[in-house]
């Protein structure tokens, strides 16, 4: 078994006997562009494939009055358990034809032949982005078919470099996704759910998908757009260059996102979008041109320590998503160390860009703090021969009003 002390097993995805038959359960589709993996239970790394990968995998979550709604029920130890655990039931490798299979039958049993598409955020680990997107459609009970788009990151508060150009990377075979989901006859509608700097490769998709065919498709109904990790002026030239009608956007904002304030120092202090203030100008104004709904989190109090993923956290809010999926027919960042805290909190760009100056900054804490051990040795490798010794480092709004969510 492999786990680290005060956390959760790692190299979950081995599958187990389906224990529970009455369990609920998510089957869901993964496109990747992340490396395959030779470690069992673990199937992707944080590294870059040379090209996309697919995957089918069935997640079974524990009974209804197991655990708390918006929370992913880790093992123990593993083997997981079904009846008090999430477990992993099915982890298949797919080719395309047969990923395109697994489309065609899942959105036949959809009953308005719609899809639900999530996109991850930053410093989050291949299995952490299947168990949270599992919770989100358990939890949201949406019928729609399940498509997780995971991308190279390398699950580590001290890789946002990478993790940003990984975003990049992926631009490209997120837009042929799109594409593909805009003339499969079979889909009537499209659901987008996006997290943190999963925004930006999803904006980015949406934008040059916009560019090539003069517009988005009709069918793209619903985008999420969770703490994203955006430039508010850069959004405000995306959406320009999606056009008009442009789907519906719903805009989930919280004013406490430590996350996003470090992410805010390291891009020059510009606001990120994901912690505007929805009444205050110019953002009420703009967005409530462009018909973009805001969701205000800022007096939630659920999700991580950083409060960036109260979307998925919060029952109240992942019944509202479920809603607004359903009616159009908070994912959580992981691995938060103590050392990663500090760094964010003390050394802005130092940390968040993972040179050899943050590393050394972690080091310390690395010795007592679990969750920081596995980031700060993962960044060492990182950063090749030389390691730290080395000098040189290789719109807001309800249409009308914005609604103010409370415990």
């Amino acid at each position: 078994m492999a786990s680290s002390c005060g956390g959760h097993p790692k190299d979950v995805l081995t599958p187990v006997a389906d224990t529970v038959p009455h369990s609920n359960r998510v089957d869901m589709l993964i496109a990747t562009t992340r490396a395959r993996s030779t470690v069992p239970g673990q199937m992707f790394t944080g590294e870059r494939a040379r090209k996309p990968t697919f995957a089918e995998i069935t997640v079974s979550i524990p009974p209804d009055g197991k655990r708390k709604v918006g929370e992913v029920s880790w093992p123990k130890r593993l083997p997981s358990n079904p009846a008090t655990d999430f477990a992993t039931l099915k982890a298949d490798e797919l080719s395309v034809a047969a990923a395109k299979s697994w489309l065609s039958a899942s959105v036949r049993k959809s009953p308005d032949g719609s899809v639900l598409v999530f996109i991850h955020g930053f410093n989050t680990k291949f299995e952490d982005s299947v168990y949270r997107f599992a919770q989100i459609v358990n939890d949201t009970r949406v019928k729609s078919a399940p498509i997780l788009i995971t991308w190279p990151s390398r699950g580590s508060l001290l890789a946002y470099g990478y993790d940003r150009e990984s975003t990049n990377y992926t631009r490209n075979a997120l837009e042929t996704m799109f594409q593909y989901l805009a003339n499969d006859r079979e889909v009537k509608e499209v659901s987008i759910l996006a997290h943190s700097m999963g925004n930006w490769l999803t904006l980015e998709a949406l934008r040059q998908m916009a560019i090539r065919n003069d517009g988005l498709p009709a069918k793209f109904k619903n985008v999420m757009l969770a703490a994203p990790d955006v430039d508010v002026d850069v959004f405000r030239s995306q959406i320009v260059d999606m056009g008009d009608p442009h789907p519906q956007f719903t805009l989930f904002v919280s004013r406490d996102d430590k996350a996003l304030a470090v992410s805010r120092r390291v891009w020059g202090d510009v606001a990120r979008l994901g912690s505007i203030d929805p009444e205050t100008e110019p953002y009420k104004q703009e967005l409530a041109d462009s018909k973009i709904t805001v969701i205000d989190l800022t007096k939630i109090k659920a999700g991580d320590r950083l409060n960036h993923g109260k979307f998925a956290a919060s029952p109240e809010i992942v019944q509202l998503i479920g809603s607004r999926i359903s009616d159009g027919q908070t994912l959580t960042d992981s691995h938060v160390g103590l050392g990663d805290k500090i760094l964010a909190a003390t050394t802005g760009t130092a940390a968040a860009a993972g040179n050899a100056a943050g590393l050394l900054l972690a080091a310390p804490v690395a010795a007592v703090d679990a969750d920081t051990r596995d980031n700060f040795s993962s960044q060492i490798e990182a950063l090749g021969p030389k390691g730290v010794a080395g000098t040189k480092s290789k719109a807001v709004c309800k249409t009308a009003t914005s609604v103010n969510c409370k415990n």
